[in-house]
């Protein structure tokens, strides 16, 4: 498809949404209140872009205060309910103390800042987490107040009541008893009318009659927006660094002094293509996700099918153990038993002779009448028998041993080692899913992804790593690589300024795991420029310890500080000591990146000129002279600027575990708690060496954290500052892998 069918296509689509062809439905949970879980009501826009309704926003200021002796009286309390975790309701008391805060607030602000601070932070209730990312808000001196209105948000939810109740018509306010339906509203009056209130109200010729009128509406909402830190001021420009409207005092001496802004006629211009363009897309694959929609309807079906097999053949394979073990029961049953029954009769035969031998009994009384025989012969044919009985009775009574014993040990079962094979009965021994490590992980235009197994997970054999580049068409598939036998993998060729979305899985026995999580990596602006640090160039030994790779620098506060103490004095100045990469750049665009020790004393990173810095180690500024002044001690930076512009560097400065921005010419003194942020882990640099600018970014999330132009003459290089303790390291994919071409040198 040619370009010019593209644009026909998305004007197409465009011009559809204007009219109104695609409808608004099925849009209610974009326009529930994540805290009340209602349709919004004078949403709030947070810092994080999410938006609450005002009410909700009220009752989160106190839940956080309320939250300990609320909780406290429940637990003390066993016959008082919990309430429920969604939403605390608030007490009478606590919104007559609402009030009261909102009412002080008010009359503080009109007396200043200094009165609306100590009134706000007294009562500790600036902060709470976002309904919906769970990030906490600081809504700062200004509390609620210092947050825009959605209005926006509140039109759209207007016009989704008004079609969730067409039948319910909104009727003039001006028309006498019984007043009629309303035909449209004035944003300025904010009132309703019909058509002949409107026309008696807003007669032809006069200044009414160039009111804007809407729809029946009962949004009204203001023609122009405010800056909510400055309230007489129209906000006129946007900040693309905090991505929300300012007004020119805001940028003039406020907290955007040294962002980036924009005029808000480009901001909406960009913002409103940006966002038709992402409409756009989605109507066009409207298909597309319809067909998606009936492949998770299949996958849907599919897993209620293969869950209802999967629990029939593991019931199947459960209830043959048991058969084979009720067979082996039925088996060793019978066979105690026949012995139980051999045993009983042998041992009642015993007893039944036994029992014979007692007096009275048959054998004996049987003996004393054949006593009585007095014929010899008869006599001597029935004793010789009975008398073998007796004498058998008589020998068995000397050594007595039961026919049978009454124990079963030979029935005794061991079944230890079955009982152990049915507690590792499992199912398929599906390893654990790895867990890619971001602190290890690295992404330039070659990447390295590290991964490591779960605690107490079984190793495996090999990992597949898939990755996939994540842009606005999202028709990129994964891309795999081979089977990998290490837990890290490089991947080469990736394309600058760009998202990757990477995943690995393991695989034990050809079983594989399930994939680890979604892991997005930015990547930087530019390539790499890869080098090491050059102990030719500034380098001072006495100071700096440069390790035998040449990837990392630490400044030692050592025995010539120490000696060199002798020579300070007040109003003296200690220099830093400088070191630069072996490699530089004279045209393009290159990137890259570093990690300073949080407990570095003080840190500067940045550029330098070559040709700068041979003017600057050749006729230094004598700064020990009563004539040099480094601050006059205006506020207004000129000094700063002038001294900046002189040298060869362009820094930032590190130090207290802070990044500290340089001083623009339009920020004051009282802005520099402002112009710091958190030391990030690790630091990038892009410079433009066409376009003279340089970038300093948060290297692992890759957010721009200052921009400012340079003089880009001859060959520039990175550079690093460094004094007192601290340290300094390269990133591995930062540093060359083979030897390249000394730097350049510099007199003594």
């Amino acid at each position: 498809m040619s370009d010019s069918d593209d644009l026909s296509e998305f004007g197409f689509i465009v011009d559809r949404i204007s009219r109104g062809e695609v409808p608004i439905k099925n849009i209610e949970r974009e326009l529930i209140c994540p805290c009340c879980k209602e349709l919004f009501t004078h949403p709030l826009i947070l810092p994080c872009q999410h938006s609450v309704c005002h009410k909700c926003a009220k009752e989160l200021l106190l839940s956080r205060d309320d939250a300990v002796s609320e909780l406290d009286s429940e637990f003390s309390n066993p016959a008082t309910p919990v309430s429920s975790p969604r939403i605390r309701r608030l007490s009478s008391a606590s919104v007559e103390r609402l009030d009261r805060l909102t009412r002080t607030a008010s009359l503080r602000r009109s007396f200043g800042r200094k009165g609306w601070k100590r009134t706000i932070h007294s009562q500790g209730i600036t902060t709470f987490p976002c309904p919906s990312c769970k990030y906490d808000i600081d809504l700062g001196e200004r509390g609620l107040s210092g947050l825009f209105r959605n209005f926006t948000l509140e039109t759209i939810v207007e016009r989704y009541r008004q079609a969730a109740r067409a039948a319910v018509a909104i009727m003039c306010n001006l028309c006498k008893p019984p007043p009629q339906e309303a035909t449209k509203s004035c944003m300025d009056c904010k009132a309703s009318y019909c058509n002949e209130c409107f026309k008696l109200h807003h007669p032809w010729g006069t200044p009414k009659a160039q009111h804007e009128y809407v729809g029946p509406t009962t949004n009204f909402r203001p023609k122009i927006l405010m800056c909510p830190e400055h309230d007489m001021e129209k906000v006129t420009m946007y900040c693309e660094v905090c991505r929300r409207p300012v007004c020119h005092l805001c940028k003039l001496g406020g907290s955007h002094a040294n962002h980036k802004v924009t005029s808000m006629s480009s901001a909406y211009k960009a913002l409103k293509e940006k966002l038709s363009k992402s409409i756009g897309y989605l109507i066009s694959k409207e298909d597309q996700v319809k067909t998606q929609i009936l492949q998770l309807e299949h996958m849907i079906e599919q897993t209620e099918s293969n869950g209802e097999k999967a629990k029939r053949e593991a019931t199947d394979l459960i209830d043959g153990l048991c058969a084979i073990l009720e067979q082996r029961k039925m088996k060793f049953i019978k066979s105690i038993e026949d012995s139980r029954s051999s045993k009983l009769e042998k041992l009642q035969n015993q007893m039944d002779e036994y029992q014979g031998m007692l007096e009275n009994s048959g054998l004996v009384g049987y003996a004393q009448e054949v006593l009585k025989e007095t014929d010899q012969s008869c006599f001597v044919q029935t004793a010789k028998q009975l008398h073998i009985r007796i004498r058998m009775a008589t020998e068995s009574l000397k050594t007595f041993q039961p026919a049978a014993e009454p124990s079963f040990t030979e029935f005794t079962l061991d079944v230890s080692r079955e009982e152990e094979l049915l507690k590792e009965l499992s199912f398929t021994n599906v390893p654990d899913a790895p867990v890619i490590d971001l602190t290890q992980s690295r992404l330039y235009d070659d990447g390295i992804i590290c991964w490591h197994q779960p605690n107490g997970a079984l190793p495996v054999d090999h990992y597949k790593l898939e990755y996939r580049r994540l842009d606005q068409d999202g028709n990129c598939a994964w891309e795999s690589t081979e089977d990998v036998c290490s837990t890290s993998k490089v991947i080469s060729n990736l394309d600058t300024n760009m998202s990757y979305i990477f995943r690995v899985k393991g695989c034990k026995n050809s079983i594989y795991s399930d994939y680890s999580k979604e892991v997005l990596f930015h990547t930087p602006p530019a390539p790499v420029l890869r080098f090491l640090f050059d102990e030719k160039c500034g380098y001072n030994s006495d100071h700096l310890i440069l390790n035998k790779q040449r990837d990392s620098v630490e400044s030692v506060a050592g025995l010539p500080m120490l000696l060199s103490a002798e020579r300070i004095v007040v109003g003296s100045y200690m220099s830093l000591n400088f070191i630069t990469g072996d490699t530089g750049v004279t045209k393009g665009k290159y990137y890259w990146a570093f990690r300073v020790e949080l407990c570095s004393y003080l840190v500067k990173v940045g550029v330098v000129s070559d040709t700068k810095l041979q003017e600057w180690f050749h006729s230094p500024p004598d700064i020990n002279s009563p004539r040099y002044d480094q601050d006059s001690g205006h506020d207004s930076g000129s000094e700063d600027i002038a001294l900046e512009q002189s040298q060869p560097f362009t820094f930032v400065t590190i130090g207290m575990k802070r990044l500290f921005i340089p001083k623009g010419s339009a920020s004051s003194s009282t802005e520099s708690c402002k112009r710091s942020v958190s030391t990030p882990s690790r630091i990038g640099i892009c410079l433009d060496y066409d376009k003279g600018k340089v970038n300093f970014y948060n290297a692992d999330t890759m957010q721009c954290l200052y921009e400012r132009r340079v003089e880009c003459s001859g060959t520039m290089y990175p550079a690093f500052g460094l004094m007192g303790g601290g340290a300094v390291h390269l990133d591995e994919l930062i540093t060359l892998k083979e030897s390249t071409k000394p730097g350049f040198f510099l007199d003594s």
